[in-house]
């Protein structure tokens, strides 16, 4: 059965006791399989974000352990922060990864908030997707007037708790729990100290913008609609909440914002736009910083961008593209940007499983020359491909940069982005092959003592082997697809660097040839005998395919160099 797996992110109203904070991650890591991804404290802020992934149940479990220990541990009554706060655990919000819907994702909250309303007698709102009614479902409306005044917001019918007693805690406050899509956290830095003039930039982009006022944007009387109600002025940015906040950590002021849908506002159009508005009011953005953990695509679609804005070409690698996100935004400015910690789909990866790729070149050659059976010739036939391919995409990437050729940068980059994906993928079969030959040894290492155990075996082996002739097939298919790059090249690219997608052009034959030797020794182990002749027949075009697709390119490399 395919995992559910549900992000949790509860904000600790402590960011400077760190024996507090451990105390609390404690509680979370004590719950098998559950994740532990990111601890983000903030010492003006007073607050420290959390992130944890797991089952449903594993953070059910763990946020309730979690939100007890904070209630143990954290005196909201001595409380003092930036942030605006009304709890020990502020927020406690649930965000649906992999394989659960949103609805389902509600289900869970308010199953945390039931418990914790009952058993922890502390008040309980709920927000965003899992809210009771419309206007709860506003984050900043359950929080309103904070822990300083939420006694006399408990005692008013309209703000009774959705769980737990409708009476002040006064050690824990009350807290918000909820469902909701992937939330942003993220502050830029500008170079003045004011929170005035952050705010004014705050009010200019965030969604709800600013009161409507009668002359003086600031002092001026509030004007309101027929229902009595201020009219606002709408800021530039939707989904969009921000506010403006002096960290004296830093010494500078910032804009706090929450992006609450990234398919709608990005992270580099926020970021663009502060850096616009900020210019017209006097001010420079000197950099930014994200909050706990960013989506690979958000930052990926950041350097993407600042890469257009360059006439540069994006068919370079993942790494690369996120360097130059870093350094568009800024996000070093005030600490180390470390992607593989901020990076949610980097810390989910399995640290368990093979790992050739990220082995120098040679750790790599000396793993292979070494007496273990794996890495082989699957895996080094698989990274012949990565090579055929890189070639292909580094000829389109010196293309695109040639001079004189800048009016046709974006018809390489395509070329260089299609060897890029071919590169990744191919890159993956390496570590994928040896699994699969690891696979069919820990297949043949299963017992066999009685015929049950035999039957299971047999099965495992059959399964094993048919991956393990699945992957290098795989691996032909990914890299005849370089093909058409190496050729494109030859015809049309920097004819100084003809002779790189010649060898691009080998090292493609060769990876296709040696994969064919895999899917063939395997195939012969098959049971399956028509799927094996089926594999076998489409390899054996592959590779004749491949024989003149080399050979045609080879001749036209010849004629150039002669």
């Amino acid at each position: 059965m395919i995992k559910q797996l549900i992000e949790c992110v509860p904000n600790f109203s402590e960011g400077n006791n760190m024996e507090i904070i451990k105390q609390i991650t404690n509680e979370i890591e004590s719950v098998e399989g559950i994740r532990l991804l990111d601890v983000d404290p903030g010492k003006a802020t007073n607050r420290t974000v959390v992130t944890f992934v797991g089952s449903p149940d594993e953070v059910v479990e763990a946020a309730f352990l979690a939100i007890q220990k904070a209630a143990e541990l954290i005196d909201m009554s001595k409380h003092h922060g930036e942030h605006p706060r009304f709890g020990a655990t502020d927020v406690c919000p649930f965000i649906p990864i992999s394989n659960i819907t949103m609805d389902e994702t509600v289900e869970y909250a308010r199953k945390l908030a039931k418990r914790v309303g009952e058993e922890l007698i502390i008040p309980v709102y709920c927000y965003e997707f899992a809210a009771y009614e419309e206007k709860r479902k506003n984050l900043a409306n359950c929080r309103s007037g904070e822990y300083e005044g939420l006694k006399e917001k408990l005692a008013k019918p309209e703000w009774k708790p959705d769980f737990g007693p409708a009476e002040f805690n006064i050690t824990a406050g009350a807290i918000a729990i909820g469902a909701r899509n992937f939330l942003v956290a993220y502050n830029v830095n500008l170079n003045t100290t004011s929170t005035r003039k952050a705010n004014a930039i705050a009010f200019d982009i965030r969604e709800a913008g600013r009161i409507k006022r009668e002359g003086d944007p600031i002092s001026g009387k509030i004007i309101n609609d027929k229902n009595g109600e201020p009219l606002r002025i709408p800021g530039s940015l939707k989904k969009t909440k921000a506010i403006g906040w002096f960290i004296k950590e830093y010494g500078i002021a910032q804009i706090s914002i929450n992006l609450t849908d990234i398919t709608v506002t990005s992270i580099h159009q926020a970021f663009d736009e502060v850096c616009l508005k900020a210019a017209e009011r006097g001010m420079r953005v000197t950099g930014s910083e994200l909050v706990g953990l960013v989506p690979l695509n958000s930052i990926l679609d950041a350097g993407k961008h600042y890469l257009k804005m360059q006439n540069r070409s994006l068919g370079i690698s993942e790494e690369e593209i996120i360097h130059i996100a870093v350094k568009s935004l800024g996000l070093d400015d005030l600490k180390p940007f470390n992607s593989r910690e901020r990076i949610i789909e980097y810390l989910l990866e399995d640290k368990n499983k093979s790992n050739l790729i990220n082995m120098n070149l040679r750790e790599f050659a000396n793993e292979t020359a070494s007496e273990s059976t794996a890495p082989g010739g699957g895996s080094i036939s698989a990274y012949m491909g990565v090579l055929g391919a890189s070639l292909g995409g580094m000829v389109a990437n010196l293309s695109a940069h040639k001079r004189g050729w800048d009016h046709k940068w974006e018809d390489y980059s395509i070329w260089a982005e299609k060897a890029q994906k071919i590169k990744d993928e191919l890159l993956r079969c390496v570590d994928e092959d040896t699994i699969a030959f690891n696979g069919i040894m820990d297949a043949f290492a299963l017992p066999k003592s009685t015929e049950s155990e035999k039957i299971e075996r047999k099965k495992a082996i059959q399964s094993a082997t048919k991956y393990a002739m699945d992957v290098p097939f795989k691996v032909m298919q990914l890299a005849f697809q370089s093909f058409e790059i190496i050729k494109a090249m030859c015809h049309h690219g920097n004819p100084n660097s003809i002779t790189d997608a010649g060898v691009g052009a080998l090292a493609t034959r060769s990876a296709i040839i040696g994969a064919f030797l895999n899917v063939k020794v395997n195939a012969a182990g098959l049971d399956d005998k028509d799927y094996a002749k089926r594999i076998i027949y489409e390899g054996l075009n592959i590779q004749n395919n491949a024989l003149a697709e080399e050979q045609a390119i080879l001749q036209l490399v010849n004629e150039r160099i002669a």
